[in-house]
């Protein structure tokens, strides 16, 4: 049993919630072997060509990587995961919001363009779409979107940025990629509205924190209009232009908006998610080419930490 692989008792938690075959494909590899050698690569950050032979073909364990990045089963994994954590009462729901660049390998470049005809880089003969285009109509949002894959250039080169918020046990109930160019605030509303943590039975899936803690960079009209629309509690610090702006404008410049130091202070935890996140090499240096399985690649090592912690 290698470092990555998940243990007999975290096992036993992630089983019961994993997919069926739809029987399409036939029968389905055992999955304890496949979802093996898909955490590997996530630990390692292998070539997918490159995996021991315990986990059987490579050909298998990528697939299935793809088709659950594709089809959003490694999020509903992840929230599965975590309904049982509520039930338990081990989620901490004082969330705290942050953003992280992520260095884009070279391989990471070159996608081809899903649904082009022939005669077009990436294209088909006769224009059959492919894979990556039936994929494209499953995949789930928030996997690179209009940035191409989730890719771009900024002042750390060819990047990828990772949009996420942490509990306050350092775990990561939502996770979004975008270009690394993209501002961190501009995804503040898209990562506290992806958390959706089921409740048994018929009662509604759990989506507000108690409290949001975010740094500078979240504090604007925009963040703070939007978290009093919701009723939650938030400590963001002003920033300096802005308190001399307010104070310019007298009695106009309303009240100052509330800040807990004693909050503010538990908002290393998403610092520390950060941190452990990156522990996954395929995680902390992008290789994937699909902007949606990078963050199937990125789901399934929170899926990870939630099983671990």
């Amino acid at each position: 049993m290698g470092r990555s692989d998940p243990s007999d008792a975290e096992w036993e938690r992630l089983r019961p919630f994993l997919p069926v075959s739809n029987g399409r494909c036939g029968r389905w590899r055992d999955h304890r072997q496949v979802i093996d050698g898909i955490l590997h690569r996530v630990r390692t950050g292998v070539q997918w060509r490159d995996l021991p032979e315990r986990f059987g073909p490579w050909k298998t364990v990528y697939e299935r990587h793809r088709l659950w990045s594709a089809d959003g089963a490694w999020e509903r994994l992840l929230q599965q995961v975590q309904a049982a954590a509520d039930v338990a009462k081990e989620i901490a729901w004082d969330i705290s919001v942050d953003s992280t660049i992520v260095r884009a390998h070279q391989h990471a470049a070159g996608a081809r363009r899903p649904g082009s005809g022939s005669g077009v880089k990436g294209g088909r003969r006769g224009g059959t779409p492919g894979r990556d285009a039936v994929a494209k109509s499953r995949r789930p949002p928030g996997g690179g979107g209009a940035g191409g894959e989730g890719l771009g250039r900024s002042r750390g080169g060819f990047t990828t940025r990772l949009h996420l918020g942490a509990d306050g046990r350092c775990r990561l109930p939502s996770l979004i990629v975008t270009p690394g160019r993209r501002a961190g605030c501009t995804q503040f509303k898209p990562v506290l509205e992806k958390i959706r943590v089921p409740k048994p039975g018929p009662d509604r899936p759990r989506k507000k924190p108690d409290s949001v803690a975010a740094d500078k960079a979240y504090s604007n009209g925009p963040c703070r209009e939007y978290l009093r629309r919701r009723g939650i509690r938030h400590t963001i610090p002003e920033k300096t232009d802005s308190q001399a702006a307010r104070l310019r404008k007298g009695s106009r410049g309303g009240r100052p908006p509330g800040f807990d130091e004693e909050r503010y202070k538990k908002r290393n935890t998403v610092e520390r998610a950060i941190n452990r996140l990156k522990q996954y090499r395929a995680v902390a240096t992008r290789y994937d080419k699909r902007g949606y399985v990078y963050l199937g690649t990125a789901t399934a090592a929170a899926l990870t930490i939630w099983l671990r912690a």
